[in-house]
């Protein structure tokens, strides 16, 4: 089988970056040469999970195990087509699909589950590969596969479609001279004509792209098919429409010719590395998501997104994630967390509604990095119309990432690996920390970064209670300050319930692409987190906003982020400099109290009046 056929060398090599390549790697950089390392080093690892799903799983005469495919079938056909059509092996072994769902084979025989499937569909999921193997080898076989709800994926190749209505069976792959014979439970057969690219009855091809020409050509799978084509758990097909394929592969193809012109190391790196594109749903303007997975290298998913730019953005900030998930392959840079990370190993992320251990905070500043570094040059050459937005995100990310650079440089948890790869990026990230930004774009950069971290302290950090309890007291019977022990540590206590932190960045990207345009009238309610306030606040009326705030917050029932809004609003003017210091800085204390007064009589304090009280002794 495969897995045997390897050679001690390929089980026993050690992977060590060259040193330009680590140098690289710790400023946030690497090009093509670079991956090519870390390929090395994730074929290995591939090999190497093989190697313990082989180990872990029954031979084929075990009684005791619900076996419906033949998994010495699987390997001796693996390893026909390995010797036939090595680069066709390889291809499907570097699949980052082919990464997905290894580890969670491995995962699955070792008794964790994370899908519906049984487990005789997951591992079985050998057999699919086997047969896609064998196809492009141009071998003769007859194999047996998993049917997940009646579909019959073969990685690399498409997806057969079969008319059966149990959600996991089988079906019989057969292969002659490049053709293909599926054949399902119930009779049901699709043909498929060799080159596997044509969309027939019952045959869903793999959607393959070619971004640039010649030195630039850059080969990609659009990928809709392939359940392990997700992360963290495999998923049905997502077909998209002609005309969403038409727009992603016209998205691709323009952000592509940005990557090469504004961040040619990074084009270099993704044309070794990256390898597909899984579409996910549509989302809120100015919100896309993505994602990566240490464990499928090469391989994203991302929603459709608002322009070219930000799909730029979006494959610079995934692959920055793949290029660190391939370097902690190699060595740790943090300390284990514990599961679940207690308090106390969590962090503010500025790119994040939820706390972060350290692990997953090195990943986002990694990941930002990358994304400042786009926006640095794009900003540039971006359209005149586009390039405040460019200049506002570059700004915007350069503080976030710089900020949190000197939070966590030098931190306990970190290994020697991680302190070296953290000074490397802070050396990187100061090297821009003196650019030039248009003053307007900067100070609303600036303005946005405090606000997530104000909503951030609002939702998640505590006062001590009997602090809160005293100042209540204190503040009912006329006090003239408030409590001392109100400016003592606030513990961290993770609210669940803290959503759309963001918002402050979602409107003034609004603003800054549409100065004049009708989100003024339309985005309060209609995206989520913003109301009205907010829409006064980033159009410049701030004391109608300071006035609706105030009016929110009197009351039960308002939004957390309200504090945060109504310290923007008060600043900059000097009769509320106490409580515009307090709700910036020290928002969890106004919270604190007032939730404690609506508790403790039913109603609350002018939020003003309090945040001034509160805010007398607040350092800044």
């Amino acid at each position: 089988m495969a897995a045997d056929a390897m050679t001690t060398g390929d089980l026993l090599q050690f992977h060590r970056l060259s040193t330009a390549g680590a140098l690289a790697l710790a400023r946030g950089d690497g090009d093509g040469a670079v991956v090519a390392e870390l390929l090395g080093a994730e074929r290995s690892r591939r090999l190497l999970l093989m190697r313990a799903l082989d180990n872990a799983l029954p031979r084929d005469d075990d009684p005791a195990d619900d076996t419906r495919v033949s998994y010495a079938q699987a390997w001796a056909l693996l390893e026909r087509a390995q010797r036939r059509a090595p680069e066709a092996f390889e291809d499907i072994l570097m699949s980052p699909n082919t990464g997905m769902w290894v580890s969670l084979a491995v995962r699955r025989v070792r008794g964790r589950v994370y899908e519906d499937a049984p487990r005789w569909v997951v591992v079985g999921h050998l057999a699919a590969l086997a047969a896609a193997a064998g196809t492009r080898a141009g071998l003769d076989f007859s194999i047996t596969v998993p049917v997940r709800r009646g579909l019959v994926p073969l990685p690399t190749l498409g997806c057969a479609v079969l008319p059966d209505p149990h959600p996991w069976t089988t079906a019989r792959v057969t292969g002659r001279a490049g053709r293909l014979r599926i054949t399902g439970a119930r009779g049901a057969v699709v043909e498929v004509a060799p080159g596997w690219v044509r969309r027939g009855p019952g045959w869903l091809p793999v959607r393959r792209l070619t971004l640039g020409s010649g030195a630039d050509a850059k080969s990609l799978v659009l990928e809709e098919l392939d359940p392990y084509r997700t992360f963290p758990r495999p998923s049905e097909p997502r077909l998209l429409s002609t005309a969403e394929a038409a727009t992603w592969e016209s998205m691709l193809a323009d952000a592509w010719k940005v990557l090469l012109r504004d961040d040619p190391v990074s084009a270099d790196a993704m044309r070794q590395g990256l390898m597909s594109v899984a579409p996910t749903p549509p989302r809120e303007r100015f919100r896309p998501h993505s994602s990566t997975a240490g464990d499928a290298f090469g391989g994203l998913t991302a929603s459709r997104p608002d322009d070219v730019p930000q799909l730029a953005a979006t494959l610079v900030h995934e692959f920055q994630h793949t290029k660190l998930g391939g370097l902690m392959h190699l060595g740790p840079l943090t300390e284990q967390a514990p599961d679940p990370p207690p308090p106390a190993w969590l962090h503010y992320a500025p790119w994040r509604d939820d706390p972060r251990p350290l692990g997953g905070l090195l990943q986002g500043i990694y990941a930002f990095l990358g994304v400042t570094r786009f926006w640095r040059a794009h900003r540039h050459t971006a359209d005149p119309s586009y390039a405040p937005l460019a200049h506002f995100e570059f700004a915007m990310w350069r503080t976030q990432v710089w900020s949190v650079l000197n939070e966590v440089r030098g931190h306990e948890q970190l290994t020697p690996l991680g302190r070296w790869v953290l000074d490397g990026l802070s050396e990187r990230c100061a090297e821009w920390m003196t650019d030039e930004v248009p003053a307007a774009q900067l100070r609303l950069a600036h303005e946005v970064a405090g606000d997530h971290l104000t909503r951030w302290r609002a939702h998640h950090l505590r006062p001590p209670a009997a602090a809160v309890e005293e100042a209540v007291r204190d503040w009912r019977r006329g006090s003239a300050r408030p409590p001392a022990a109100l400016a003592a540590e606030p513990a961290l206590v993770p609210d669940t319930e803290a959503r759309h932190l963001d918002s402050a960045a979602v409107l003034a990207r609004y603003r800054l692409s549409d100065p004049d345009g009708t989100w003024r009238h339309t985005v309060a309610g209609s995206v989520d987190g913003v109301e009205a306030s907010d829409v006064l606040l980033i159009r410049g009326h701030r004391e109608e906003a300071r006035a609706a705030y105030a009016a929110r917050l009197s009351g039960k029932g308002a939004p957390v982020a309200a504090w945060a809004g109504l310290g923007r609003s008060l600043s900059g003017d000097p009769s509320h400099e106490p409580a515009a210091r307090l709700l910036l800085g020290f928002p969890e204390r106004a919270r604190a109290v007032q939730d404690a007064l609506i508790a403790a009589t039913g109603r609350g304090a002018d939020p003003v009046r309090l945040a001034t009280w509160l805010g007398q002794d607040a350092a800044p």
